[in-house]
């Protein structure tokens, strides 16, 4: 499997969750709250609320495509407050990732990955994207699905593996 197909996969399911956002906004109407309370949601006292979630899903996503490819990462202030915020930083986040072709993704086995927090430690890039950024990505996108479910938004395994490419 190439970088380049795990990249279009990955800003598919990131592009899902703009959808998940959709079904969380219609279930706090149909409940009578603000959808806005959802952000504060928590799996675990010690894990990041369902904002923080998805934010760190569009950093893993950005990460993966922008290391992995040589490029630079966009910055983004980690500021959204409300979902439309959040909806526009997954929207940004796509159109990023809708720059990169196959071509940017050349190399990636000769290609050096490292960040400041691993202590002057590399890896190949396509170990980077297979051994970090991909756990990485899946854990955080997972995380904002689990807490969405388990406030009772009606998401489902079909909301998470989004559109198959089904042969007729």
């Amino acid at each position: 499997m190439t970088p380049y197909l795990i990249i279009s996969e990955i800003k598919k399911l990131l592009g899902g969750v703009d959808g998940w956002l959709d079904k969380a906004v219609a279930y706090a109407t149909a409940k009578k709250f603000d959808p806005n309370t959802l952000l504060t949601a928590r799996l675990a006292p010690d894990m990041f609320p369902l904002a923080r979630q998805i934010q760190a899903t569009c950093d893993q996503a950005k990460y993966a495509a922008a290391r992995v490819a040589g490029k630079e990462v966009p910055a983004h202030a980690d500021t959204e407050l409300t979902i439309d915020e959040l909806r526009k930083r997954v929207a940004s986040v796509l159109e990023f990732l809708g720059t990169f072709t196959a071509k940017d993704f050349e190399g990636t086995d000769e290609r050096s990955v490292t960040t400041p927090r691993w202590d002057g430690k590399s890896l190949t890039a396509t170990n980077y994207l297979l051994e970090h950024a991909m756990p990485n990505f899946f854990f955080h996108l997972m995380a904002t699905y689990s807490i969405l479910r388990h406030n009772g938004v009606d998401v489902g395994k079909k909301d998470f593996l989004g559109a198959l490419s089904w042969r007729q």
